[in-house]
C-alpha cells in the first residue's frame, strides 16, 4: 500500500464507526488512483422532514472528504422510497408521504446539504430514485424480493423486536432495504456512506451488487450524534438539535450549552482539527473547558455563516450570558413554540408559583429574558429554542422547544 493511499485511509476513518472492509477500500483507492478514475460515493437521504441539523453533516461531511480527494458524491434523493418510509430505528410503521410533500422537503433538502458538500457537477452528482424504481414492474420487484430471505430480513434489530412482540410488520417494509440496495445497483457506487442506523440497509446493497455481477460497494458508517441534551440521539422532534440554517447566535449558544464530556465528540465529528490539536484542547490540564467550548462553537459557526458570523456570535453570548455568570447546570425547561404570555411561561418553567408572583418579579425589574429585562407580565412571548430565562439572581431556565 502506497503512502499516499496509507494517508487518505488515515483520514477516511477518522470518526466512523465500521468499514465494511478496510482491506477492500484500500485496494479500491488504489485501483482509481492507478486509472485515474473517481470513485463513486453514495448517500441516500429519505426527504422525511425539510430540515438539516448538524446530526446530518456528520455523514455529509465524510461525503465531502471523499470529494476533497477528488472523488464524486452521488447524493440521492429517495423521493420513491420516502412514499415506504425506511423502517429504521422504529418501532411502529411510517406513515407514506404524499409526492407534494417529497418534492418540497427534497428541494430543501439539497440546498442545506449544499452548505457542506462541493456541489460542482464534477463533483457531486443529484439523481433521485424514482428514474428506475418507478419502472420497475410487479415481475422484477419479485425477482428483486426473491434475493432476500425472510430470516435475513428479521436479523434487521427493529423487525425482529416487533415480530417478537407481535407487533405488525407491513410486507412493504421488507422491500424498502431491497429499493435503498437496489439504488447502489443502479449507480454503481464504489462507497455507500451512511448512519450506523442504515448498517443492513447498506450491506443489503452490497449483496444486490454481488447478484448483478458487480464489484461490492464499500460500506462506511458513521456514528448517531448525541444531542444538546447529551442522552438522545440529535433529533428535532426531540428539541436537542442545532439546525444548519440556525442563526448564529442561536447556533453558538446551542453549541456552548453541551456538557464538557460531549466536546471530543463534536470536536471529532464537527471539525476537520487534527486529532492532536483536539486531544490537547479536550484535556481540562492543558486547556480550560470553556476555552475549548468558545473554539468549538466558532469553528462550527464559522463553517456555515463565516468567520466574522462566528466571532460576532461569540461576543455576544460573552456579552449576555457569561459576563451574567449563568449556572453550568441551568434546568432545561420544555415549551411548545407557540406563543404564550411571560407570566404562563414563568409559571411553566417553575421559576414562580403564581402569575400573580411573575407579575410582581417583573415589576421589580427582577425578569429578563436572553440579558433583556422584561417590563411586561402579560406580554406575548415566541419561545425560541435556547433563550434563557431569569427570575432574581439564581433562578434560571434555558427553554427546550419541541
Amino acid at each position: 500500500m502506497s503512502t499516499h493511499v496509507m494517508e487518505q485511509l488515515k483520514q477516511l476513518s477518522r470518526g466512523t464507526v465500521e468499514i465494511f472492509t478496510q482491506a477492500e477500500l484500500a485496494q479500491r483507492l488504489t485501483e482509481a488512483a492507478q486509472a485515474g478514475r473517481q470513485m463513486r460515493i453514495k448517500l441516500g437521504l429519505d426527504p422525511t422532514s425539510p430540515d438539516i441539523h448538524l446530526g446530518h453533516t456528520v455523514v455529509l461531511r465524510k461525503m465531502r472528504q471523499f470529494q476533497d480527494l477528488g472523488h464524486k458524491a452521488v447524493l440521492i434523493i429517495g423521493d420513491y422510497t420516502a412514499r415506504i418510509g425506511d423502517p429504521t430505528g422504529q418501532n411502529t410503521t411510517r406513515p407514506m408521504l404524499t409526492p407534494e410533500q417529497i418534492e418540497r422537503n427534497a428541494q430543501t433538502y439539497f440546498e442545506q446539504a449544499g452548505k457542506i458538500l462541493d456541489t460542482d457537477p464534477a463533483r457531486l452528482e443529484v439523481r433521485h430514485n424514482s428514474e428506475w424504481l418507478a419502472d420497475l414492474r410487479l415481475a422484477d420487484t419479485i425477482r428483486l424480493a426473491a434475493t432476500m430471505t425472510v430470516a435475513r430480513m428479521l436479523e434487521r434489530d427493529t423487525f425482529d423486536i416487533r415480530y417478537k412482540k407481535g407487533d405488525p410488520i407491513g410486507v412493504h417494509e421488507f422491500l424498502y432495504p431491497l429499493m435503498q440496495g437496489y439504488d447502489s445497483v443502479m449507480v454503481r457506487s464504489d462507497v455507500e456512506l451512511g448512519g450506523t442506523d442504515q448498517t443492513f440497509n447498506n450491506l443489503v446493497g452490497r449483496d444486490l451488487q454481488r447478484v448483478n455481477n458487480q464489484p461490492p460497494q464499500i460500506v462506511i458508517t458513521t456514528p448517531i450524534l448525541v444531542g444538546l441534551d447529551g442522552k438522545d440521539k440529535m433529533s428535532k422532534s426531540k428539541g436537542n438539535y442545532v439546525g444548519v440554517t440556525d442563526d448564529p447566535a442561536n447556533m453558538f449558544g446551542k453549541i456552548m450549552s453541551i456538557s464538557d464530556a460531549m466536546m471530543e465528540n463534536y470536536f471529532t465529528l464537527l471539525t476537520s482539527l487534527p486529532v492532536e490539536q483536539i486531544a490537547e484542547l479536550t484535556n481540562p490540564n492543558r486547556t480550560h473547558p470553556k476555552q475549548a467550548k468558545v473554539l468549538l462553537g466558532k469553528t462550527i459557526v464559522a463553517q456555515f455563516h463565516g468567520s466574522a458570523a462566528a466571532d460576532a456570535a461569540a461576543a455576544e453570548f460573552d456579552r449576555i450570558f457569561a459576563k451574567g455568570q449563568l449556572p453550568d447546570d441551568m434546568p432545561e425547561c420544555p415549551v411548545g413554540a407557540t406563543p404564550i404570555l411571560l407570566k404562563n411561561l414563568l409559571t411553566l418553567c417553575k421559576l414562580v408559583e403564581t402569575g400573580a408572583e411573575a407579575k410582581r418579579m417583573v415589576q421589580q425589574g427582577g425578569v429578563s429574558l436572553d440579558g433583556q429585562k422584561a417590563i411586561d407580565a402579560n406580554a406575548e412571548i415566541t419561545p425560541r429554542d435556547g433563550m434563557i430565562l431569569q427570575v432574581g439572581k439564581r433562578r434560571f431556565a434555558r427553554l427546550r422547544v419541541q
